[in-house]
């Protein structure tokens, strides 16, 4: 394994413990950490519940971080590992920040825009193109996301088959 790969694989186990992390409460486990000068300056996962937003995806609260702590908004030297491939909203959002490459686990078939559905990250109409690195990690965090969803599924299925007034207990 080269050191790229070793780097690659020691970011993205950090990422994967954000979505750990993520999962334990109760949020889709997607995590996500940047990387500046082989440091972390940023870490994120999603809360989009716990904090109400819908911007509050593991890239935009890692990004938000890593500007901070480096001090400027434009991250050039800035790598971004993630378990999930980013959607359009984050991928605008890397390309906007100008982070220089990007590290994501699995691919989001329904709405991956660094390749899979959309491909944001290196369309030649824009002004920053960002380098793409895909697989770190993929067997682990597909199954992490599997598992969860597999989980949330159950739970509503459960709840389907409880009768109504049974339902209607329970929220008192």
């Amino acid at each position: 394994m080269n050191d790229t790969a070793e780097t690659d694989l020691v970011f993205m186990r950090e990422a994967i413990a954000e979505a750990e992390l993520a999962a334990a409460e109760g949020e889709v486990p997607v995590g996500a950490v940047a990387v500046y000068k082989n440091e972390i300056v940023g870490r994120g996962r999603n809360q989009v519940i716990t904090l109400l937003d819908p911007s509050a995806h593991a890239e935009m609260l890692a990004i938000r971080a890593a500007a901070k702590t480096i001090g400027n908004y434009r991250l050039n030297e800035v790598t971004l590992y993630v378990t999930l491939e980013p959607c359009p909203m984050c991928a605008g959002l890397l390309v906007h920040s100008r982070i220089s490459r990007l590290v994501f686990a699995t691919p989001d078939l329904k709405t991956g825009a660094a390749g899979s559905v959309f491909s944001l990250l290196q369309a030649p109409q824009l002004n920053h193109q960002v380098a793409v690195t895909q697989g770190v990690c993929q067997s682990q965090c597909a199954t992490m996301l599997s598992e969860f969803f597999r989980v949330r599924r159950a739970a509503k299925k459960r709840l389907r088959s409880l009768p109504s007034e049974r339902i209607q207990d329970q929220g008192k």
